[in-house]
């Protein structure tokens, strides 16, 4: 049965992207140059980050997706570099049939990149959680200024 707020088809589609999303993501991750540890992190980073999305950035339109895609690259940029970070949007967005949203995606990937990598440090030195929180926050405030593509 569908969790409150969850359509069927929703939970079908998050369950089909991790399937074949994951191992994709791991790859890309392993092949821009990080540890099996740290290919690991890109893993629960993008996992939680999509939760988190999920339930706290859902309620305008457009919100959600933008606040995901910039809070995920600007911690996978801060606490994995920029070559992990593209090469692991480039990953997620490789095969898009779906144009318009993969560019909005990209813009908003962009937008965490740079974000992530003007604060590295902080980042960097954060546990997983707290660096979501942080870049989430971050990521809301920007979807607020109309920073953020939608």
């Amino acid at each position: 049965m569908a969790s409150p707020g969850r359509s069927w088809s929703t939970l079908v589609a998050t369950a089909r992207n991790s399937s074949v999303g994951a191992p994709r993501l791991y790859r890309a991750a392993r092949q821009a140059g990080a540890s099996t540890t740290g290919a690991m992190d890109v893993l629960a980073a993008s996992a939680a980050v999509l939760l988190l999305a999920a339930r706290r950035g859902a309620g305008e339109r457009g919100r959600q997706n933008a606040v995901r895609h910039f809070t995920w690259q600007a911690v996978l940029t801060g606490r994995h570099g920029i070559h992990v970070a593209r090469a692991v949007a480039d990953a997620q967005e490789r095969g898009s049939t779906r144009l318009r949203d993969s560019a909005i995606d990209q813009r908003n990937n962009a937008a965490g990149q740079a974000w992530g990598h003007a604060h590295e440090q902080e980042l960097a030195g954060r546990s997983l959680r707290k660096a979501i929180d942080v870049a989430f926050a971050a990521a809301m405030v920007k979807w607020a200024a109309g920073e953020l593509a939608r």
